[in-house]
């Protein structure tokens, strides 16, 4: 298949494979008689893995690192599984913390349905909700809006 092809197939734009191929992520591809690009369909599976890795947080010089390491072939093999082992787990840290962040969103969106039901909530969520939204921690109930001539607004529902 030519470069238009594997763009297609693969989502990239031709300029984005043309680069990848410049720094060392594509192997450089077979040539016709016109001097075009020739991929065997086998690449778009390597396009699929470094398209995979880039979406879990590997950066481009990881990347770059682990295609060096593929092309030297089975030599690398275990070079090559400690560096995905390395990475796994930096994605397993990763899913940790937005895990424990979701768990924050989900207490906060829990938090201002119950206000906006009208629920009596801990007093020290309610200040935490206040100062959220611009309330200057140590001014109980003081938003920056009710400061001298401002209007008095405490209701943490606006």
């Amino acid at each position: 298949m030519q470069i238009g092809d594997l763009a297609e197939k693969s989502g990239l734009s031709t300029d984005t494979l043309r680069y990848y191929e410049k720094i060392g992520l594509l192997p450089k591809p077979l040539r016709d008689a016109g001097g075009r690009r020739i991929y065997d369909e086998t690449i778009l599976r390597w396009v699929d893995f470094l398209a995979r890795l880039k979406s879990t947080g590997m950066g481009i010089r990881k990347r770059q690192q682990y295609a060096a390491l593929r092309a030297k072939g089975a030599a690398s093999l275990t070079a090559r599984r400690i560096m995905l082992e390395e990475h796994r787990q930096k994605v397993s840290d990763d899913i940790a913390a937005l895990a424990d962040m979701l768990t924050v969103l989900d207490e906060k969106i829990d938090l201002y349905k119950r206000m906006e039901a009208g629920e009596p909530v801990d007093p020290a969520f309610e200040s935490c909700a206040r100062t959220e939204h611009g309330a200057r921690p140590g001014l109980k109930g003081r938003t920056d809006d009710n400061r001298a001539g401002a209007g008095s607004r405490t209701d943490p529902k606006t």
